[in-house]
């Protein structure tokens, strides 16, 4: 359910009360970081009409999580390394080592 941007409103079931559809409504997001609460107005989220079952936006609350990620903007380590040597193989096939 992620298509605020399109500005069309597809009628989605409400998988909560199975009578109501799920309307785009923008509405007060909170949640905590540590110890501090934070609140986003206007926050992207689909509402049932009967029983107000809230399901926040995907992309919205992704592009958020992002943004509140304690690591963003900090450069990242490079955990890249080089991928070790192939070992030497002798001409002496496994088989034969095995059987002694």
């Amino acid at each position: 359910m992620s298509d605020f941007e399109g500005g069309v409103s597809q009628s989605t079931p409400c998988n909560e009360c199975h009578a109501g559809v799920m309307q785009p409504r923008q509405l007060t997001y909170f949640t905590w970081l540590g110890d501090e609460l934070i609140t986003v107005p206007h926050f992207p989220a689909w509402i049932c009409d009967v029983c107000g079952k809230r399901e926040y936006d995907e992309k919205a609350v992704l592009w958020l999580n992002m943004i509140l990620d304690p690591n963003a903007g900090k450069p990242t380590r490079n955990k890249r390394s080089t991928p070790p040597l192939p070992r030497p193989r002798s001409g002496v096939p496994r088989s034969m080592h095995d059987s002694n």
